[in-house]
Parts: structure tokens; sequence; C-alpha cells
């Protein structure tokens, strides 16, 4: 069986760690010194493989020491520049991983290589590395791609299966749902998932991984389409006429949100 670990480093990044008790893939290793103190306590089992969404050094500086230190081959967008030699991967490509199948997809926006990783995982819901495009309540902001491509990106993960557990790369999820509550303050469900994401927050529990059947319910950013959000949107903003730009003042309202 998997056992899936999302693992604090910095202040608020997530490296995720997958094993079956002798082996070990883990995504976005931003701090080598994290992921080698998890193995040090569990010496039975072997790091070979690393997963990388893109390019940002809070998500590719363990590199440098992680693949030396253990052996592991690096898997890593083929569109961006890596700081150390990688397999390059891109939509369509698929990674064999002792009995798993995880398929990558290209979802640019928040860097202009980006992607995800999904694996249906036998006898377990399936499971989605997303990186730092779609998080809980919310999306990464858009460095390098536009609203476009990251509107397209998001409705590509929005299509995946709803049982879906959703492992972006930042425990952001308590000020990304204050910003949906302004937006979207008639939403049941998000004031209920508030609660709860508070409390565990409170108890230094993560709220991730969370159910993307959830995100469809509580992220304005996968509702950019509903009348709710989008009502609200073109009430600030005359020129979001359209899907792409209501999407786009959406994403700018939240860049100046407090």
């Amino acid at each position: 069986s998997m056992n899936l670990i999302p693992l604090p480093a910095f202040t608020d990044n997530y490296i995720w760690l997958l094993h079956d008790d002798r082996h070990a893939l883990v995504v976005d290793p931003g701090d080598a010194a994290v992921v080698l103190a998890w193995l040090a306590q569990n010496p039975q089992v072997q790091l070979d493989t690393i997963l990388v969404t893109h390019h940002h050094a809070d998500h590719t500086a363990g590199l440098a020491e992680l693949p030396e230190r253990t052996g592991a081959t690096v898997h890593a967008p083929a569109m961006e520049k890596m700081p150390v030699a990688v397999h390059g991967v891109q939509q369509g490509d698929d990674i064999f991983w002792h009995g798993l199948r995880l398929q990558v997809l290209d979802v640019p926006g928040h860097t202009a290589g980006h992607i995800a990783f999904w694996s249906a995982m036998p006898d377990q819901s399936p499971v989605l590395f997303c990186g730092d495009t779609l998080f809980s309540g919310g999306c990464g902001r858009l460095f390098e791609g536009t609203p476009a491509q990251m509107l397209d990106s998001l409705d590509r993960l929005a299509a995946l299966p709803d049982d879906t557990r959703v492992c972006p790369a930042h425990e952001y999820t308590l000020s990304n749902l204050k910003f949906a509550l302004a937006v979207d303050p008639d939403n049941a469900t998000l004031h209920a998932h508030f609660g709860v994401c508070t409390q565990l927050r409170q108890q230094g529990q993560p709220t991730l991984p969370v159910r993307l059947s959830t995100e469809l319910a509580i992220n304005p950013f996968l509702r950019s389409r509903s009348h709710a959000v989008a009502a609200a949107v073109r009430q600030r903003e005359a020129l979001a006429v359209d899907d792409v730009t209501t999407f786009a003042a959406l994403r700018a309202w939240k860049n100046e949100f407090k």
C-alpha cells in the first residue's frame, strides 16, 4: 500500500513524499535536509524518484544534493531550465514507478513550462501533484503565463476524477479561503470548509491533501464561470466581459487582497 505524506519545508512549503515501505518518491524538494531527515528515520525506505513541477528554487534547491546522496532519478519539466541534469517530461508522457503510472499534464500559467502529475492509485483515491498551479481555495500567481493559459490549465485539472486528492506545494489554504469568502460570501460549503481548515491549522495539522470535489465547490478560480463568482468580479471590474477577462480580473483582485 502507498503512503502519502506532506513534509513541511521553509515557512509554508510541502514536499510531498509517497512510499510503499521500501521505495519513495518526493515532489518538489526545495530543501534536501527535510527529505534526508525523513529517510534517516525510515532507513528501510530508498528514495529512487524525484518529481519536479516547475523551476522555482523553493521547489528545486534540493536537487543539488538529493540525487547525489540517493541515486534518485529526476523527472522535471522538459520546457524549463533546471539546476541539474534531469529527465525532461511533458504532456502525454508517463512515469512508471513500482506499479504506479503517473501521467504528466502541461499546466502553464504560474510558469511557462509548469507540469503536474496525476496517478489513478490502485485501491486508493487518485493523487494529483500540482505544484503552484492549483492551491486549496486558490491558484498560483501568473509570473510567466497568461490568464487564458491558467484558466485552461485549471480546466484540465478540474476535469480529473472528483475523488482525486489534490496535493499543492504550499499551505496557503486559510489566506486563500479568506479571499474566497470575500468573493463568494453566500457559499455555505465554503464557510463550512473554512471552519474545518481553521481547526486543522490551530492543531498544527495540514489542510492538505484536499478532494477535488471540495475544490470544485469552494475554489473561486475553479468557479470563475459560476454566476456568483462572475457577478462579484464584474461588479468590481467593467472590463470583465468573458471567461478570460473575468478570470484575469479575479486573479488581479486576489493579488491586491489584504
